[in-house]
């Protein structure tokens, strides 16, 4: 004899069922319209700002200011701007300066051409990295000039050295 769902678990009209399985995963996604892609075939020719998140596959010519986002170039990608980022995440290839609020990461498979002035930089065994570094301090501004440790000069450029 068939029941309803309703009678077979004894459940009141309305009331969810229980959760046979406790764990419930935390989301660690952002979501889609967190960030913005500029695609693989894309070029684009002037300036691109922004506040969300950026990525880039394609070809940008120009400049990049997103000054409170993070940026992130891909392995396709190909910038030849100057960029302003609060964070920055190289795989593909970078031609220009790049100015950073908190961090630069370039990864095995990236490739900078030019200054770097930011807070914090990681640079993986591979990335290719060609050009000046000034590390600066978190609460210090840009534009102030600062006396950099003697010991932390060779430090950044033996952590950057590629084959």
């Amino acid at each position: 004899m068939l029941q309803s769902s309703e009678n077979s678990f004894n459940l009141k009209a309305g009331s969810p069922a229980p959760n046979p399985n406790p764990y419930n995963p935390v989301k660690t996604v952002t979501a889609a319209v967190d960030q913005a892609t500029i695609g693989r075939t894309l070029v684009i020719k002037g300036e691109v700002s922004g506040s969300e998140a950026l990525y880039i596959d394609g070809r940008i010519e120009g400049k990049i200011t997103m000054p409170e986002s993070r940026v992130t170039i891909g392995r396709n990608g190909k910038v030849d701007a100057s960029i302003q980022a609060r964070e920055l995440v190289v795989m593909g290839k970078v031609n220009g300066n790049i100015e950073c609020g908190d961090r630069v990461d370039i990864r095995a498979e990236g490739s900078v051409n030019g200054d770097i002035s930011t807070v914090r930089i990681s640079v993986e065994d591979g990335a290719s990295l060609k050009g000046g570094i000034q590390v600066r301090n978190e609460g210090k501004s840009q534009n102030q000039p600062q006396a950099q440790k003697p010991a932390e000069a060779p430090k950044a450029l033996a952590a950057t050295a590629s084959a």
